[in-house]
């Protein structure tokens, strides 16, 4: 093992931006045991009255998730909402080819949501749905008067839910999704789907599923821009196998780990392009290191259901994962004047942060991650310059790429003047040590750096070792603040606390 030297110089006094704190969203669909045996299980005995497991809403809580985006992804593209409201009908799923029992619908989301304390994001049908039936939803939530407003009090909810995020369709741009649209339809589309919604309610806050893509942006933009808020797009960087085995080479892993900041700057400059940076901001609402496993669902010949429990299987999940998140937040951080929302994908089960079980649950790696950045950084986006050493990995393709070693962002509390710096050791053997400078500008008392690590790249959590990943914490006296450095292990994410 070598330790290799970084220098983060910061200045506390100088803020960039202001993250939303929206960012640290989830994402939640009707896939294998998201719903059914994942967030909502009636028969288990960790369940409450209503079917919601509280053990996944008490771990939600404590990372205080921000947002949950749902029904999906490609299911909703063929979901008939007003069949799971009422009197429920169950119908057959043509998106993962199983019956949808209906027994989890919007009242239950957003009941949900509420237990959780997160904003309910609602995506809508835009493959076989239409305008009105978009429009009819958002009534059934958020209005006093009409027909849909009726049936959500003769539902038993008197109260309007207030669901103030909609997103018009999923990913309509790709010929997997039901109901794929050419740039020319889906602009047309989506003119017509805000003009309803936005007459329901003018108040809520559209998304637009998008790409990073100028002439499909220029055209949806050019018809629609000024009634939207929000642009939608998404992002897995590993896939696996049609035999459900998933990636394991760690260097192949983290050589893709600042893919997303570059797809966040394209889009960025799309926005700006086209007259629109600054009125609309990036919902990077489906993202993950890990692509879900489900071969052939997309296609026409069969598709093995068997194959889904490979997304259960708690060891696919590692320090790899853990690292590529925290690459990921930080680069939503460095990109705060745009990014105003990511949904982690997803929130329980399949490639998700929480696996649940019978007897309890276990949280993944990446969900110590989250645990990190929500509860000890801050709101504000401090100036900083990192130098920082490189390595090279070898690229999926077989091909050499330099990686930098250390990734940084300096967060400050306004009210306190804290700091919280987040540190990611890329590195999978080497630790290295990161000397902070710019502290004499301010009276610093003490700090403490935690830690999400394990004994290798390999290491995951399992219903036998639930915490082979956790976070430690250890404090560290400032003697001289002009010479204050931390060390952070191989393959780590350290937040490090600088109190005034």
């Amino acid at each position: 093992m070598t330790k290799q030297q970084a220098v983060l110089d910061i200045l506390p006094e100088h803020v960039d931006g202001r993250r939303d704190f929206m960012i640290f969203g989830h994402f939640l669909e009707h896939f294998h045991r998201q719903i059914y045996g994942g967030v909502f299980d009636p028969g288990s005995h960790l369940s409450d009255e209503n079917g919601f497991r509280r053990d996944v809403i008490e771990a939600l809580r404590k990372i205080k998730t921000p947002v949950i985006r749902w029904p999906g992804g490609c299911f909703v593209s063929a979901y008939p909402w007003k069949k799971g409201v009422g009197q429920r009908v169950p119908y057959y799923d043509k998106a993962w080819r199983v019956e949808e029992p209906n027994s989890f619908g919007t009242d239950e989301f957003i009941a949900f949501c509420r237990k959780v304390g997160a904003e309910p994001f609602i995506c809508a049908n835009a493959g076989t749905g239409s305008p009105e039936e978009m429009s009819d939803w958002v009534e059934y939530c958020n209005l006093d008067i009409g027909e849909w407003a009726a049936r959500r009090r003769d539902n038993g909810h008197g109260e309007p839910f207030n669901v103030r995020y909609w997103s018009i369709g999923n990913e309509n741009y790709g010929a997997w999704e039901m109901g794929a649209k050419t740039a020319d339809e889906w602009a047309r589309l989506v003119l017509e789907s805000a003009k309803m919604m936005k007459r329901v309610d003018h108040s809520i806050e559209l998304a637009v599923a998008s790409i990073p893509d100028l002439d499909w942006n220029a055209k949806v933009l050019r018809e629609a821009g000024d009634l939207l808020d929000w642009v939608s797009i998404h992002g897995y960087w590993s896939r696996a196998s049609d035999e459900g085995v998933f990636e394991k080479g760690y260097d192949n892993i983290i050589a893709r780990a600042f893919e997303p900041e570059e797809r966040i700057v394209a889009v960025k400059h799309i926005l700006g392009s086209l007259g629109y940076l600054g009125k609309l901001r990036i919902a990077f609402d489906e993202w993950n290191l890990r692509g879900w496993c489900h071969p052939n669902f997309m296609g026409f010949g069969d598709a093995d259901h068997s194959l889904l429990d490979a997304n259960d299987i708690n060891s696919n999940y590692n320090m790899a994962d853990a690292v590529f998140t925290a690459c990921f937040l930080n680069s939503c951080l460095r990109h705060c004047d745009v990014v105003g929302m990511a949904n982690f994908s997803p929130v329980v089960n399949t490639v998700g942060a929480i696996y649940t079980h019978a007897d309890g649950i276990v949280t993944r790696p990446t969900y110590h991650v989250f645990d990190l950045y929500t509860n000890h950084t801050y709101e504000e986006i401090v100036h900083s310059a990192l130098r920082t050493s490189s390595f090279e990995v070898e690229t999926v393709d077989g091909e050499s790429q330099s990686a930098r070693q250390l990734d940084a962002v300096v967060t400050r509390d306004p009210a306190s003047g804290n700091l919280g710096i987040t540190l990611v050791n890329l590195h999978g053997e080497n630790s290295i040590q990161c000397r902070i400078r710019g502290l004499g500008l301010r009276d610093f008392k003490g700090a403490s750096a935690r830690t999400v690590n394990g004994s290798s790249v390999d290491a995951y959590n399992d219903v036998d070792r639930p915490d082979a990943v956790s976070i430690s914490t250890r404090d560290l006296p400032i003697v001289d603040p002009s010479n204050f450095a931390v060390e952070c292990p191989p393959h780590s994410v350290t937040v490090l606390n600088l109190n005034c």
